[in-house]
C-alpha cells in the first residue's frame, strides 16, 4: 500500500511513512479532523492480481449526518483497469447512498492536501468523471524551495503559538495589526503557509510581501527546507478573490504544482 501511495507523491508532499497509512486506515488525520469525525470508520479495499501482486487500493466510508457516501483516497498507479475495478467497487458497496462525494477533504497520508491534484493524477480524474462524479475546481496548489532570501522581512513582527503545530505572525503598528500571517510547523522539512493577510489601510505599502518573507524565515529557522500553500481562488470577483494573492505569490518564487478538484456523484 505504501508503494502505491509514494507513486502518486506530489512536489512538496513528504513520503508516506507506515505511521501515516495507520492514521489513515483508522479514520484520523492532522487535517480536516473534524470531517473525520463525522464519518463511519473506513473500510479498505485492495485490488491484487492473480499471482498476489497488490495493484490498488481504495477507502470509503459513510457519513450518517447527511447519509452521503465518501470515497476517501484511491491508489493505483494511475492503471486506468485497476482504478475502474476499485470504484465499481465503492459504488456497489454504497449503492444505497444517493450522494457519493470523492477526494473532499485531508488525509493522514499527505500534509494538508485537500482534494485530487488533477494534472499529477489525470487517469483517476477521468474514470471519476466517466463514472459520473462532477468535478469541482477548488485549489491551487503550490510550493518553493527555501531559504527566500530574496524576500524582504518586516522589521519588528510578533509570533505566537496557539497550537503547537501553528505559529501566528502579526504586524502591530502602535495598538492595530496591519497584517496576519498563520504557518505549520514543518513536517519531514515542508511548512505550510495556510494564511496571510493584510488590512486595506496596509495594502500597496509593501506590507503583503515583507510578512510573507517573514513568516517563510521562520519556517526557515523552524527546519522547513521547502513551503506548500493552498489558494481557495475558485470564486473570482467575489468574496474569496484571491487575485492579489495569487499575484504575490506569483511573483514571490511560488510555483502552481497542480489544481485539487473535489467530486460529487447524485444518482
Amino acid at each position: 500500500m505504501l508503494e502505491l501511495v509514494n507513486a502518486d507523491r506530489l512536489p512538496g508532499q513528504p513520503v508516506a511513512t507506515a505511521a501515516m497509512l495507520g492514521e489513515a486506515l483508522a479514520g484520523r488525520s492532522p487535517v480536516d479532523s473534524s470531517w473525520w469525525e463525522e464519518l463511519a470508520a473506513p473500510r479498505t479495499a485492495v485490488a491484487a492480481t492473480s499471482d498476489g501482486e497488490v495493484v490498488g487500493v481504495v477507502s470509503f466510508s459513510t457519513r450518517s449526518r447527511d447519509g452521503a457516501g465518501v470515497l476517501l483516497w484511491l491508489h493505483a498507479r494511475e492503471d486506468r483497469t485497476t482504478i475502474d475495478v476499485l470504484l465499481q467497487h465503492v459504488l456497489d458497496e454504497l449503492r444505497e447512498h444517493r450522494v457519493v462525494e470523492a477526494f473532499s477533504f485531508a488525509t493522514a497520508l499527505g500534509l494538508g492536501l485537500e482534494a485530487l491534484p488533477v494534472r499529477h493524477r489525470p487517469v483517476t480524474a477521468a474514470a471519476l468523471v466517466e463514472a459520473g462524479f462532477v468535478g469541482t475546481d477548488l485549489w491551487r496548489y503550490m510550493g518553493r524551495r527555501l531559504p527566500a532570501d530574496d524576500l524582504p522581512q518586516v522589521p519588528e513582527v510578533r509570533i505566537e503559538a496557539p497550537e503547537p503545530d501553528v505559529r501566528e505572525l502579526t504586524v502591530v503598528d502602535g495598538d492595530r495589526a496591519l497584517g496576519q500571517a498563520t504557518v505549520g510547523v514543518p513536517v519531514f522539512g515542508i511548512g505550510v503557509l495556510w494564511w496571510i493577510s493584510s488590512e486595506p489601510e496596509a495594502r500597496g505599502r509593501g506590507v503583503g510581501r515583507a510578512l510573507l518573507g517573514s513568516a517563510l524565515q521562520l519556517l526557515t529557522e523552524l527546519g522547513a527546507a521547502d513551503v506548500i500553500l493552498f489558494v481557495d481562488d475558485d470564486e473570482p470577483g467575489g468574496e474569496r478573490d484571491r487575485t492579489a494573492a495569487n499575484r504575490l505569490y506569483d511573483a514571490s518564487g511560488f510555483i502552481e504544482y497542480d489544481r485539487l478538484y473535489s467530486y460529487r456523484l447524485e444518482r
